[in-house]
């Protein structure tokens, strides 16, 4: 088990510290929130959380086979729905990938994408649209 600690600063902010390295991580409320918009907010994090665990599990599968994947970009388009509760509606991830789309090993980075636990843990309520783009 991992311990995160939150510390609630007022004004809508945050400061959560991994327990392992110490690390801080400031979050805020959005603006449409009525936040300071002046860090990351929670639902921010999640959309975070998904790009960098595809690339971290994809990074992992490409260092087993000798591929380099340096270069690689993710970005990830946030929705928050217009009804209530106010949530997440659906995740627009862009992967450009440092590979040629007729690589070997594509299909396996592609399921690795996938298969990273942040995408197995979204609730199935959240549209998920994902498109690849190889060199």
């Amino acid at each position: 088990m991992i311990e995160i600690k939150i510390d609630y600063e007022g004004k809508l902010r945050c400061a959560a510290t991994h327990g392992p390295s110490g690390d801080i991580l400031a979050t805020d409320a959005p603006v449409d929130n009525n936040g300071r918009g002046e860090a990351f907010s929670p639902t921010d994090l999640l959309a975070a959380s998904l790009g960098s665990c595809m690339a971290t599990v994809m990074g992992i599968i490409a260092q087993r086979k000798e591929i380099s994947l340096e270069g690689m970009k993710i970005s990830v388009g946030k929705h928050m729905s217009e009804d209530s509760p106010r949530r997440i509606s659906r995740l627009d991830i862009a992967i450009h990938m440092p590979v040629e789309e007729g690589h070997p090993e594509r299909k396996a980075l592609e399921s690795a994408a996938l298969g990273c636990p942040v995408h197995h843990s979204i609730h199935p309520a959240i549209e998920v649209v994902l498109s690849w783009h190889w060199i």
